[in-house]
């Protein structure tokens, strides 16, 4: 199973350093790397989210794009 990791570092505070974890069943791991604690999506705020939704979306359209291909 192949997984996307992505690190985004905060500009604002809390200055949260985290670690993206897209897996490509669909699963999500959020990881703040200073407090090495997991993060949940309504946890995030600003620009943390926007990276997210940004992430979440790439992803689906992607995944729709693969299987529209597959079984057109």
């Amino acid at each position: 199973m192949n997984c996307n990791h992505f690190r985004f570092v905060e500009r604002h505070r809390p200055f949260r350093d985290l670690t993206f974890k897209f897996y490509d069943d669909g699963r999500l791991a959020i990881i703040d790397n200073g407090s090495h604690s997991s993060v949940t999506p309504s946890e995030l705020k600003g620009e943390s989210r926007d990276f997210y939704v940004r992430q979440r979306i790439a992803f689906i359209k992607k995944n729709l794009a693969s299987k529209a291909q597959r079984y057109a």
